[in-house]
Parts: C-alpha cells; structure tokens; sequence
C-alpha cells in the first residue's frame, strides 16, 4: 500500500486533503470515516468519486494523524486500499463531519466483488422478529451483489440494476444514517419496497403449492426439488439449475437435457455439517467455504457418504459451496442433503443472465423457475479454487474475487494504460491503469459467438468503469484466435499500436507479477506446461522450459514435438495423441511385433490407419507440438482412462490424476518413476522431453497388468523427475559463466494438477531452487492477460526510458494493426 509522509506539525488546527484510492466504494468506507471522523473530534467531509474516496477535514494534528491510522489499519474488510496521500487544504469545510454527495469525473476506483452473504444478514433472515424475514434480496455494505448489478461509476445505487426500485421510508432511513451498516448499501431494500422473488412454470401452466407446509415461494421451489424436480434459479451472477444430488435420476436427467456428457457439477450445501458427511474439510477449506469470496472448493471425497458416481464421473474430488446469497441460504434452509448448483445454460454456452434468454434456454432442462425482478447487468459465473501445494489455488477467477484490482510489482509504477485481450479459451481481459491490472471476471471460451458478444460486451462496461485510454492494445500471437481479431479492431479504432505477445511468456510473466517479482528483478526459468500455444518460430508450443523476465525471453527446453493427428480434433480425442506418440517412439512395426496382444493395440489398429499415415508421411492436418497436455491425454488413452473422447476439456488429465495411487506416490523408490531422457533436438543445442523411455515402460506394466493407479503414479513421478531433470541441466549448461538463474516460475494450465504441482515444487525445492507459483490467478489461460499486460508495460517502459536517454525507441514488438 502506498502511504504518503507524515504531515508536518503546523498550527494548533489545520485543514488536510486525504485521497483514498483502491476498492473503497459500496464497501462500507464512508461511514466507517464518518464515525471515526466525528468520534476524535474532526470536522470536514468525506464522499465518492471517480477517484476513489476523497476526504477534507480540519482539526488538531494529533486527530488527523489518528484518522490516517485508522484509515491504514482499520478499514472495512471488503475494502482494499491501494494508496493514502494527503495535502494541505486551504478550502471552507463544514463545521461538523458530513458525508457529501458523490461527484463524477475520470474514473480511477474500482468496483468491489460481488460479496457473500454475511453473519448479520443471514440472522436477519432466520429471525422471524426481523422486518427482513425471509426475505430473499437482504444485504448491506458488507455483502451483496456488487459488480453484477452495476451499469457505470461511481458506484451508487442510480448505476445500478437497483434503480428501478425506491426505498420504503424504513430503508430510506437506513440508507441514510451513517451509524446504520446499511448506510449507503446501494443493493439494500426489504419486502415493501424491494425485488421480488417468484415461482412459476416455463410452460405458464398454472400450478398450486401447499401453502400450509410450504413457508413462501422460495421454500415451495425447495419442495419441488425434493421431490426430484429441476429448478431454474436466478442467481446472483446468473441463472443455476438445481436438482437433489442424491437423487441418481434426477441428476443423470439434468445431464441428459443440459448435453453435459461427463463434466463434474458443482454441489451446494446448507452448512458445513452436511459438506463433512460427503468430504475432508481442512481449516483451510473452511476458511474459503465461509469467506465473502465463498468459491466452489474442490474436496477430496471422503467415501462415508458417498454420491452417486454421475456427480463427477471418475473423479476423486467434489466442488462445493455453500449458500452465497440470502435467497440460496433459504431456499437451503429445510435440505439436509447437497443439491446439484449447476450454471444455467447448456454446455459450453455462456451462463444465460435475462429472463427472455432463460426462457429460451431453460425451459427445455426445467419446469419451474425461481426467479426475480432485479436485473443481472453482468454474469459473473462462480469462483473455482482448489487447495495445492500447501496453498489455496484460483482455477476460475470471477464471483468473488473479479473485478479486484492486482499491484504490479516494484518498476511498475510509471506503467502506461494499457488493455490486454486474453487468449480464446477460459478468456479474461485485463486493463492497466495507475500501476494496477484489472483482471475482469472468467469470461469463458471465445468460439461460442453468445460468450464473443459477453466479451466486448465486459470490455465496453470496464472501459467505461475505469475511464482507460489505452496507448496500446496487447493479444496473443496466435494468428486465428478471436481475441487477437478484436484487439486489432480496437486498435484501428483507437489509433494505437497492436503489441503482440507470446502465449507461454504471457504465463510465466503471470507467474511473476503474481509473486510481487520487480521489473528489474533478472530472469527466472519460467516452465510453461499446457495444451497449446502460437509459438515464436510459427510452430505449436505446450511444454516450454523458457530463460525469462518481462521484457524478453530465451527458449532453453521443451517437450518432444509430437504430431496432431486432426489438427484440433486431438485435443478431443484422445486415442489420436497416443497413437502419434507410440508411433514417433517405436514405430507402428515395432508395436505390432512386441505389443500386439494388448488392447489398445486393437483399439488403435481399429482406427483407418492408411488415411492416418498417409496424413502423418505428407503433413497434413497434422502440425507437430511440443505440448505436455498432448502428452497428459496420450497416458490416459493408454491406460484405458479416456480413450475415444473427452467430455469436456481436461478430462483425460483430469481422470489420470484421480486414479493416481497416493501411497506408489510419495513411496522413496525412485525407480517407480516412469524413465524419461533429455536428447537434443536433431541439428539444434535445445533440449526436449523424450518420452520413449516411458512408453516403453507403460506398456510393459500393461502387459503384467499393473493396476492403473500405480500406473498413474509412476507416470507423474517420472514427469516431475524429468522436469527437475531439465532445470538441473539448463543451470549447469553454462557453468562457466555461473548459473543464469535460481528462481523457477511454474505457470500454465498443467499445473493446475495438484499432484504434478505438488511432485514438482517438492522436487525443485529440495536442489534449492526457489519456486515461484500461482494462487490469485488462474496459472491456465484465466491468468494469460495479466501476464500480457505486464509484459506490453515493460516494453513500453523499457522503450521510454531509451527515449529519454537518447536511444533509438524499440519498435520490434509493435505493429500497426491497420
């Protein structure tokens, strides 16, 4: 936090500006300034603006101090300060401390996360003595919907969806009293004056609830889904669809009519009472369950409870959450069981947010809807995180955590406006503005035309919020991806320059500035581990060992290139890896004389082989990449994991690291793990992963019939070994000149594997390298944009300063996009 010096001591009384910027709007921080204010005796005002919180008060200098202490250490938990600078004042104030209205201007605050429900509004709604008896829309200034209800800044309640309903005159004089928590509450309302929440039929018929069990709607659509019904919930962020978790037909129906073949759902429960009986819940994982972020968390199942198979299929993990507004709590209220909480559309569609869209949509998956009035002007879908590594990981940054600003490390400061577009899958953007990266809310996959419009349409809304004025526009360099596309119809609009950056730089940049790394910090070895990527010399990348800091970036290793076979369509299919890889190992002769007594030699042998060859002999639609997801997917085809297709994206890797034998893991015989060797690429100096060693090794443990879980272990015990292996060798490579490095960066969406991740850094670790990696930001493609804004500032830093010094400005990384 940057704090401004003390104030010299002047005369008895005196008059200070204080500018508060960072998320200090819609969080409670004006009145918490207002009572602290009147409390050590000061007068003056305090209100919003584009800036943030600007107050102007005059008193005695010991007070004024107090006030900027309890500024610093005292403010309300969903604030965050990012700076404190204060001047003298030489204006009129008030006599006593007031709260002023807001003023607009440039805009340079941010808009707080949408925020859980809390303790004080959760009684509320259980008291049957409260005037917000179950009601279902109950908030205050420490939770509530905040970024998806809000049109425009400053943050009040005209710019939000909560326009449209005026307060009562029992929360009007709320709204109003400073010492109320419901001060300035924009989203605040009760049942005389608020949104309404209301149960009915897609199809309109008419239908009737036991009015004498069933407390009020809400409770009724509860009934309803006891009784094995799927429910359409409007949300907070979006439409949900619910059923009973327990109930084996009702999920496999949702499954069925939402087209989602194999992808785990996400489950809610009442409390954590009810999580327990179904899996381990350490304090950590509590922790985040309870916390205003209140993410999906991803939970060892725990085998005493267990639920039926179709929640996640294959899978040793559940994701749960509780109950994150005041509708969910009571709508969970009477359900001792976990309900399925799944996002409202069907698969790979965006989260459906208007009601003539979920009239549309939904009305073929559910028979009733619960819905309301109150309008969702942004989806903001639900938070993923999982703990790893002794730490609590983000896989999917939105509710909860977006759009809360990001510091950028030391060197940063001066760092131009700047907008970074993201890649095309898991997309989020991000914009940079006063030494901060916005990072906006998961986005999702580009491809669908639905998520592209949600896409510009978020731009639009964040360009607005934070009033940016880009001098450049930053994309991956990936020639066909949608994403790059708008970030050059941006430029031609905007008359900047196009700086294009390469995909798996962009994620060990991501790495850095997530671990606070400054600009002039030096280079680390950034290891960038996913499916693919556009890379520098024009050739598919996925497993990059690369010498790197912001500004540039050395390729030093890689994964063995391996062929595509059907371009994309390998990366839905994994038999089409395997195949690639046993036959660039040894040959499909080799394989039929030693292996084919195996299955997968059939299954394989099944497929049309002479189309297959004739494709890999001539290059055709089959490009060759160095990618670790390929290789992930290859493992799993061969242990019978997934084979023929995958589900949904990451399942082949996602099945491999379920069926992993915890015990064959962390065993000290090294020599479980699977061999890999480090070659140099035929005619080059540059170091890859081979993996005929290993494949050899899989399948001889398949012809002895190993089980699949020891399989799996030995197959991520030798990865990890290898991967240490690459670094021990990169740093000793040179040794003359001493190492390059000793700080290692593991980025990319493979590490999203807890048991690579955790096998990796143990290894790193013990040979002393220090081991950077991701916990804030998604280290897959949800985090890509951070790390392509870092990279842009840097440039153009960089190309400032020789500017300044009389050097010719570097260029190299700009294009003109017209």
């Amino acid at each position: 936090m940057n704090i401004a010096p003390r104030i010299d001591v002047g005369s008895a009384v005196e008059s200070v500006e204080i500018r508060v910027r960072g998320r200090v709007q819609g969080v409670g921080f004006r009145p918490f300034v207002w009572r602290t204010a009147r409390e050590i005796g000061l007068s003056g005002y305090v209100r919003n603006d584009a800036e943030g919180v600007l107050i102007r008060v005059r008193g005695e200098h010991p007070a004024i101090e107090a006030l900027l202490r309890q500024i610093r250490m005292g403010a309300p938990s969903l604030a965050s300060i990012q700076s404190v600078e204060h001047q003298r004042f030489l204006g009129e104030l008030p006599a006593t401390f007031e709260i002023a209205e807001s003023t607009l201007g440039r805009s340079n605050t941010e808009i707080a996360p949408d925020a859980a429900l809390c303790a004080d509004c959760e009684r509320e709604i259980f008291d049957p003595f409260s005037r917000r008896y179950r009601y279902p829309f109950t908030t205050c200034t420490n939770c509530g919907p905040r970024l998806s209800i809000v049109r425009s800044v400053p943050y009040d309640r005209l710019t939000t969806s909560m326009a449209a309903f005026d307060l009562c005159s029992d929360c009007a004089a709320e709204y109003g009293d400073p010492r109320d928590r419901r001060f300035h509450a924009e989203a605040t309302a009760c049942h005389v004056c608020g949104p309404k929440a209301r149960l009915f039929r897609f199809d309109g018929k008419p239908f009737n609830f036991d009015q004498a069990s069933m407390l009020d709607e809400v409770d009724a659509a509860l009934g309803l889904i006891q009784k094995g019904e799927i429910v359409a919930i409007k949300g907070l962020g979006g439409y949900q669809l619910a059923c009973d978790a327990t109930r084996v037909d009702a999920v496999e129906s949702l499954r069925e009519r939402k087209h989602r073949d194999r992808k785990p759902f996400a489950l809610m429960a009442r409390d954590l009472e009810v999580i327990r009986r179904y899996v381990t819940v350490t304090a950590e994982d509590e922790a985040v369950l309870k916390s205003a972020c209140a993410p999906i968390v991803l939970l060892d199942a725990s085998g005493s409870a267990p639920l039926p198979e179709v929640i996640a299929p294959g899978l040793r993990t559940l994701g749960f959450m509780l109950p994150n507004t005041p509708l969910h709590a009571l709508l969970l209220r009477r359900m001792s069981r976990p309900v399925v909480m799944t996002s409202g559309n069907c698969s790979d569609a965006p989260q459906v947010i208007d009601d003539v869209a979920a009239q549309e949509e939904l009305s073929g998956i559910a028979t009733y809807v619960l819905a309301h009035d109150r309008d969702i002007l942004n989806r903001v879908d639900d938070s993923v995180v999982q703990n790893s590594a002794g730490k609590t990981r983000v896989l999917r940054r939105s509710r909860g955590y977006a759009p809360a600003a990001i510091g950028l490390p030391r060197g940063f400061e001066q760092a131009p406006e700047l907008f970074a577009a993201g890649g095309d899958l898991k997309n989020t953007f991000c914009i940079v503005k006063s030494g901060s990266a916005v990072l906006s809310q998961h986005i999702g996959d580009l491809v669908d035309a639905r998520t592209f419009d949600d896409y510009t349409r978020s731009i639009n809304l964040y360009r607005d919020m934070t009033d940016v004025a880009p001098t450049a526009i930053v994309c991956d360099r990936h020639p066909g991806y949608s994403s790059k596309s708008h970030a050059e119809s941006m430029c031609r609009s905007l008359g900047v320059p196009l700086i294009e950056v390469q995909h798996h730089h962009a994620h060990v940049a991501s790495c850095l500035v997530e671990n606070g790394w400054p600009l002039d910090g030096g280079r680390v070895l950034g290891i960038s581990l996913d499916g693919l990527g556009y890379g520098a010399d024009g050739g598919i990348w996925g497993g990059e060992f690369l010498l790197a800091d912001y500004r540039h970036f050395e390729r030093l290793g890689t994964f063995k290139p391996v062929a595509m076979i059907g371009g994309d369509a390998a990366s839905r299919e994994p038999w089409r890896n395997l195949y690639a890889h046993l036959t660039a190992e040894m040959g499909w002769s080799f394989l039929a004389m030693n292996f084919a007594d195996l299955e997968i030699f059939h299954l394989l042998e099944s497929k049309p082989r002479e189309i297959i060859e004739s494709m890999l002999q001539a290059g055709v639609n089959s490009p060759k990449a160095s990618s670790c997801g390929r290789l992930f997917d290859a493992a799993a085809a061969a242990m019978g994991l997934c084979f023929e297709r995958q589900g949904y994206e990451g399942e082949a890797a996602a099945m491999l690291e379920a069926a992993v034998d915890r015990e064959a893991l962390w065993n000290e015989d090294e020599a479980l793990a699977y061999p890999f060797t480090i070659p140099n690429l035929k005619g080059s100096r540059l170091p890859y992963v081979e993996p005929l060693a290993a494949w050899n090794a899989i399948l001889g443990d398949l012809i002895l019939k190993t089980p699949v879980g020891i399989m799996a272990a030995r197959f991520h015990r030798g990865l990890a070994r290898v991967i240490s292996a690459m670094c021990e060798k990169l740093v000793a490579r040179d040794s003359e000149a001493g190492p390059r490095f000793d700080t290692v960066a593991l980025s990319g969406g493979c590490f999203h594997n807890r048991v690579l991740l955790e096998q990796v850094t143990a290894r790193l670790e013990s040979m002393d390298f220090k081991v950077l990696t991701q916990a804030n930001v998604p280290s897959g493609d949800g985090g890509l944009s951070l790390g392509q804004a870092a990279i842009a500032a840097a440039q153009l830093i960089e190309c400032k300063n020789k500017k300044a010094g009389g050097s010719t400005p570097c260029v190299s990384a700009f294009q003109d996009a017209s």
